[in-house]
C-alpha cells in the first residue's frame, strides 16, 4: 500500500474533489442523467405496484436504493470517462501523490452526487409513497449518508478497472453489483425499519453492517487501487 505524506496527500484530494464538482457543474451531464432517471424510477415503479397505500410504504425504501443504485453506476462511470475522453486520465496518473489519491478524490466527488441524490428523493419518495418518517430523519439522513459512500466506495473502484474496456457499459454492473450487495441489504433495511416499521433498535443493527461494510472496502479499495492503474 502506498504511504500518505499527509497535507500535501490531503491537498491532492482536495484539488481532484473540487476538478470534479467544477467539471459537473458546468457540465451537469450526470447530474441531470441520475436526477431524470432516479425520477422516472420512482414513478414507475409507484404505478407499478398498484395505489393502496400499505403496498406503497412497504416497497418504498427498496424502490428508492434501487434508483440510488443505478444512478451511482452512472455517476461512477462516467467520472472516470471524462478522464478518458479528455485525456487527462494518464495526466493524473503521472503526479507525484500516491494513487490512492485520485482514488479518494473520485470517491468524494461521486459520494457528494449520490448524497445529494438521496437527499433530493426522499421527499419525492415521502410524497409519492405516503411514507411517515416523523421525528427519525436524522437517523434516515445518517443512512443515506453511508449507503451512498458504500457504493461510491466499490463503484468508483470498478469504474476505474472497466474504464479502458470496450464492453465498460455492461462489465461496470456485472462486477460491482454481486460486491455491493451486502450494503444495499443493509441500506434498504435500515430505511425499511425507519421508514416503514418505525423501529430505531433494528435499523441500528443494520447501521452496524454498514459501518463495516464502509471500513473495509474503504481500506481495501484505498489499499489496492494503485495496481488498477498503469504509469
Amino acid at each position: 500500500m502506498e504511504a500518505f505524506r499527509g497535507a500535501g496527500d490531503l491537498r491532492a484530494i482536495g484539488v481532484i474533489l473540487m476538478k470534479d464538482l467544477r467539471q459537473e457543474l458546468r457540465s451537469r451531464t450526470v447530474l441531470t442523467a441520475t436526477v431524470f432517471f432516479a425520477a422516472v424510477t420512482l414513478v414507475i415503479m409507484g404505478f407499478a405496484v398498484g395505489g393502496q397505500p400499505d403496498v406503497l410504504r412497504v416497497v418504498a425504501p427498496g424502490v428508492l436504493w434501487v434508483a440510488l443504485a443505478f444512478a451511482g453506476v452512472i455517476t461512477a462511470s462516467q467520472s472516470w470517462v471524462n478522464e478518458l475522453e479528455d485525456g487527462a486520465l494518464e495526466q493524473l496518473t503521472m503526479y507525484p501523490v500516491p494513487r490512492a489519491t485520485l482514488y479518494l478524490g473520485k470517491v468524494l466527488a461521486n459520494w457528494i452526487y449520490l448524497a445529494a441524490l438521496a437527499i433530493l428523493l426522499v421527499p419525492v419518495t415521502v410524497v409519492l409513497y405516503d411514507v411517515q418518517i416523523g421525528g427519525r430523519w436524522p437517523l434516515l439522513f445518517l443512512v443515506l449518508l453511508l449507503g451512498t459512500l458504500a457504493f461510491s466506495l466499490v463503484g468508483t473502484f470498478y469504474a476505474a478497472l472497466t474504464v479502458t474496456l470496450r464492453a465498460r457499459e455492461s462489465l461496470l454492473p456485472l462486477l460491482m453489483f454481486p460486491i455491493i450487495i451486502p450494503a444495499l441489504l443493509a441500506a434498504v433495511g435500515a430505511s425499511t425499519e425507519l421508514m416503514y416499521f418505525a423501529d430505531t433498535v433494528k435499523a441500528f443493527d443494520w447501521l452496524q453492517l454498514l459501518v463495516a461494510f464502509v471500513l473495509a472496502y474503504g481500506v481495501l479499495c484505498t489499499a489496492v487501487f494503485h495496481f488498477l492503474v498503469e504509469e
